[in-house]
């Protein structure tokens, strides 16, 4: 459905008052991101709505595929946000007058909108996004730095780093922003760029290695100055650490 299908039509085709928004957190140069289509002279999370024949989760995998060409990924919800005032008015009014659209108030997505909260963790190589007529583009921010943005969007990404912070110390889950073949260093680069703190590289090995789902590869890595660690890949399914 294009969008001007989607505005006008809408309102029968999807759930009333009821949105999904993505955090989609990759990892590059030592570095958490978060990537964000832009929307006007803002920017704000990727998300859609829930079709009235639907599933939730169907609906995320949706969205997923259609704004950042993302087939399968590590997803986690996070939290219904709902406030009061959470809704677009004037934003969408001059979106429609970008397309030459007819605008109407009582536009269905000019209501107030709860939005159920979901955070992906993805390789950022594996991400396509998807240009289209509603967002000038996509850019990965540091999550130290994000830009003005829309509504909540911007508490919503923040909520999604702190609770990624507890949940890593109890699954093991973020091998998922690095490349499928990693070394322990890396592996320990990005917890500690996770937490924001430092831990003790030996103690953490120890640790992962205990967790049994890595399988030491038999090359080493060339490109490494000095010493050069083994590689690691996963070889089973996410379990609690020990």
């Amino acid at each position: 459905m294009k969008y001007h299908e989607l505005l006008e039509r809408g309102e029968g085709a999807f759930l009333p008052n009821l949105s999904i928004d993505l955090v989609i957190i990759g990892y590059e140069d030592n570095v958490l991101k978060c990537l964000l289509p832009q929307f006007g002279d803002k920017w704000l999370l990727p998300g859609g709505y829930i079709g009235t024949q639907e599933s939730v989760d169907a609906a995320v995998q949706r969205i997923l595929k259609e704004r950042l060409g993302i087939e399968q990924s590590h997803l986690k919800f996070l939290s219904v946000f709902g406030d009061e005032n959470r809704a677009f008015n004037s934003e969408f009014k001059a979106f429609f007058d970008k397309l030459g659209l007819t605008w109407k108030q009582d536009f269905w997505f000019n209501n107030r909108f709860v939005t159920l909260a979901y955070y992906s963790l993805v390789r950022i190589a594996d991400t396509h996004p998807i240009i289209d007529e509603l967002y000038q583009g996509y850019d990965w921010f540091d999550f130290e730095e994000l830009p003005d943005m829309w509504m909540d969007h911007k508490s919503i990404a923040e909520t999604a780093r702190d609770h990624l912070k507890e949940y890593i110390q109890q699954e093991l889950v973020v091998y998922n922003l690095l490349p499928k073949e990693f070394t322990m260093p890396e592996l320990h680069q990005l917890y500690e760029s996770i937490l924001n703190k430092k831990l003790d590289r030996s103690r953490f090995q120890k640790k992962m290695l205990a967790a049994g789902l890595f399988e030491r590869l038999p090359k080493v890595k060339k490109d490494a100055p000095g010493r050069n660690p083994y590689q690691y890949r996963v070889k089973e399914a996410p379990t609690q650490l020990p």
